[in-house]
């Protein structure tokens, strides 16, 4: 018990930490729960950078909405999303996602909002193409779900700094956050985009930053 309080005031003080040095992220861009479910989708393997070259490619030609996309030929859709590389199997996922809603919610986005977290994860994790990390994306950052995603960031991030270890899978890692948090989908919104902002920058995979990271004085 004594353990698990000091491991949760630490997890605190990293968020304070990242907090006052990068501020508020607004974490995920996006002008609708559709547009950040689809942005999780064609993150995959790429950045960010790519993919909102693709939602500009959809948004100019007044293609993102849920019925627009699920009547667009593959083909099409494949070469708006070209940018983010993987572009026909991730058109492929899009599309396995888009018949998901069809099916399971009469394409209506709004309806899955309403649903029970862990059972929305599990039919997410069913779709072909969505694992963890995306299906959680959606479920914080598109449906309000306190989920906290999982990332290479966080991962390398809280390993270097000997709090979880190196072999932990996504399944722990993610324990080990929601059992030391409290359940709140802003804090898990905010911290996570913190840590992205940190492995960016600081805690890279290679050559990191450990003299100027904000975290360098995290055990003193």
């Amino acid at each position: 018990m004594i353990q698990q309080h000091l491991m949760r005031n630490k997890l605190k003080k990293i968020y304070k930490i990242l907090y006052k040095e990068f501020g508020p992220q607004y974490w995920w861009p996006g002008d609708s729960q559709f547009e950040v479910a689809i942005g999780a989708i064609l993150t995959q393997n790429t950045n960010w950078q790519n993919v909102e070259k693709a939602i500009n490619n959809l948004k100019n030609k007044n293609l993102l909405s849920l019925k627009k996309l699920y009547k667009l030929s593959f083909k099409k859709l494949a070469d708006f999303i070209r940018p983010t590389g993987y572009y026909n199997l991730k058109a492929q996922r899009i599309k396995f996602f888009l018949h998901f809603l069809k099916e399971k919610y009469k394409s209506k986005i709004n309806l899955v909002k309403k649903n029970n977290p862990q059972l929305l994860r599990r039919e997410l994790l069913d779709v072909n193409g969505i694992g963890p990390e995306t299906a959680d994306s959606m479920l914080l950052y598109a449906f309000d779900k306190p989920i906290f995603v999982i990332d290479a960031y966080t991962k390398r991030i809280f390993s270097r700094h000997d709090l979880i270890p190196k072999d932990f899978d996504y399944q722990q890692t993610q324990d080990f956050f929601m059992q030391n948090l409290p359940k709140n989908t802003k804090l898990f919104n905010e911290y996570h985009a913190l840590l992205v902002k940190l492995g960016k920058e600081f805690c890279t995979k290679n050559k990191p930053k450990c003299q100027s990271c904000p975290l360098k004085t995290l055990n003193k």
